[in-house]
């Protein structure tokens, strides 16, 4: 049973300079993401570069990360495969190894249509116990899910929340609209942050958290108090950070902002390779000029929620 509201990060995969698992690393970050008061982690997502993960690294990072959470928050694994015998392969080995969540993008390399692409996602849900978000991003993965596809995948009960990143803010209104509490929706667009929750989106996939888990959490707390001018400072300040997770590169922008903030590292595995030349300098003046004027943040923790 995962409580679907808060923020969840999708977190980085750590590594080392020779490209294994920097477990080390990876441990830091997440015991920073508990300190801040994050409500789970999300592991092998886009920013933790899972099409460049073998499947004995997933397990690795899902035995890891539960040793390390103990319990107090989920691990929730994404699911990104190219066929459907794979996506349900992967989906019953992470609940075989203790995986109590579940992320699944829609079928990988092949334009789906609606018709596939709601039978790949029941395949999936109806092959687990697990509950499960549907991340819905067709900008960069060319797939919509629909209000009305989304109707038919609450048909499995296991489906119980969606990653909402088609940069269009209303649809977290429609979703709401049309489903009330039978789906939670969760905002995947860090500059769309703020203004989600503030309409009512239950929580947030978040993606510079992984550096700056403690101004993430303070602005979802914040809202959901009803302190939005408190939150709304903190976001201005972060803005110029968060347009770093709309980037084709923002796995190398976010590691470069973990390793300002001491708990990552910019080790990618190939085909990327770190930032260089201009890119490079003006993704550090960026993270650079934030550091400078990191805002000092109020007691955001057990503040009574209003909404």
């Amino acid at each position: 049973m995962i409580k679907w509201e808060g923020v969840m990060p999708a977190l980085t995969t750590k590594f080392t300079s020779d490209d294994q698992l920097d477990l080390a690393m990876f441990e830091k970050n997440v015991k920073a993401q508990m300190e801040a008061g994050v409500h789970g982690i999300i592991l092998g997502g886009t920013l933790g570069e899972a099409s460049t993960l073998e499947p004995h690294e997933k397990e690795t990072l899902i035995k890891t990360a539960l040793s390390i959470v103990e319990g107090k928050i989920p691990v929730i694994i994404n699911i990104a495969e190219q066929s459907t015998k794979g996506a349900v392969a992967v989906a019953q080995h992470a609940e075989k190894v203790g995986a109590q969540g579940l992320m699944l993008l829609p079928p990988m390399r092949y334009k789906a249509t609606d018709y596939e692409t709601v039978a790949y996602f029941k395949a999936i849900a109806n092959s687990t116990s697990l509950p499960i978000m549907i991340y819905n991003n067709p900008v960069d993965y060319k797939i919509e899910v629909t209000l009305d596809m989304m109707e038919e995948l609450l048909e499995c009960e296991n489906i119980q929340a969606i990653k909402e990143s088609t940069r269009d803010i209303t649809n977290v209104i429609r979703l709401q609209n049309r489903f009330g509490d039978r789906l939670k929706v969760f905002t995947g667009v860090d500059t769309l942050g703020l203004e989600s929750l503030v309409i009512g989106a239950d929580g947030w996939v978040a993606g510079l958290v992984c550096a700056y888990p403690a101004e993430t959490v303070a602005i979802y707390e914040l809202v959901k108090a009803g302190k939005i001018e408190e939150a709304l400072q903190i976001y201005k300040w972060f803005m110029p950070l968060l347009e770093l997770d709309i980037s084709p590169q923002l796995v190398q922008n976010i590691k470069l902002a973990e390793v300002a903030t001491g708990i990552g590292t910019e080790n990618v595995r190939a085909p990327r390779l770190p930032l260089q030349g201009e890119e490079r300098k003006r993704v550090l003046n960026v993270i650079e000029t934030a550091m400078a004027t990191r805002p000092e943040l109020p007691e955001y923790k057990n503040l009574k929620s209003v909404v």
